[in-house]
């Protein structure tokens, strides 16, 4: 199955909530979510139905998978790793997915979305531990330095990316120096440590996977 490329509102739309897919336009009023607009072909006043614990279920591991814009067999396999590391699956799932390149390039404000971090890895942008990484997927570690390439540094998408961190700067675990297009991967994540993950059930995913 190839990548979903069609409108990325109506999966927010879907889940009921923002999963900030189009960088500036999730924060404005053009946001379907904030217009109350309900499901892709539901009206708002339609009666909700109501779902089984498996619907529940899988309803939340769309919800995430969409969130980091990726696809069954490879959300599959990242739980899979999650499973076979020491501690609680779900933690381990939520830190393994905030630590892929795509993302960490969002979380430290070199791009407005992760569908946009994506693309500024893929095209060889970035660079972690002076080696330049075009794998989205690659999950950094501890102490990892993730900055910008020095010949992409100029590129006016990603400085303009980096007005949000003056408006809302960084999670936690990060430490960015936006001057410098580079951040340090302190601490791992933990999901307390974000608010836009404060709603996601992620032991429901493991129930999900594990039947």
């Amino acid at each position: 199955m190839g990548r979903y490329i069609g409108p990325q509102c109506r999966y927010c739309r879907t889940e009921h909530r923002k999963l900030f897919l189009k960088g500036e336009r999730c924060y404005g009023a053009k946001c379907p979510i904030s217009k109350k607009s309900g499901a892709p072909g539901k009206s708002m006043k339609d009666r909700p139905r109501k779902m089984s614990d498996y619907g529940i279920q899988l309803r939340e591991k769309q919800k995430v998978k969409r969130m980091y814009g990726m696809l069954e067999k490879q959300f599959k396999l990242f739980f899979t790793r999650a499973e076979k590391m020491p501690g609680v699956t779900g933690d381990n799932l939520v830190s393994l997915l905030e630590r892929r390149l795509d993302n960490m390039v969002y979380r430290m404000r070199f791009a407005s979305s992760r569908k946009l971090g994506r693309q500024i890895v893929l095209h060889g942008h970035v660079m972690v531990n002076g080696r330049r990484i075009t794998i989205p997927s690659y999950v950094t570690r501890e102490n990892d330095v993730v900055q910008v390439a020095e010949n992409s540094k100029k590129m006016l998408i990603i400085k303009e990316s980096l007005k949000e961190f003056t408006r809302s700067g960084a999670v936690p675990w990060l430490d960015v120096d936006p001057d410098q297009m580079k951040g340090t991967v302190k601490a791992l994540p933990r999901k307390s440590d974000v608010m836009d993950l404060a709603d996601i059930k992620e032991q429901l995913i493991v129930e999900l996977y594990s039947r």
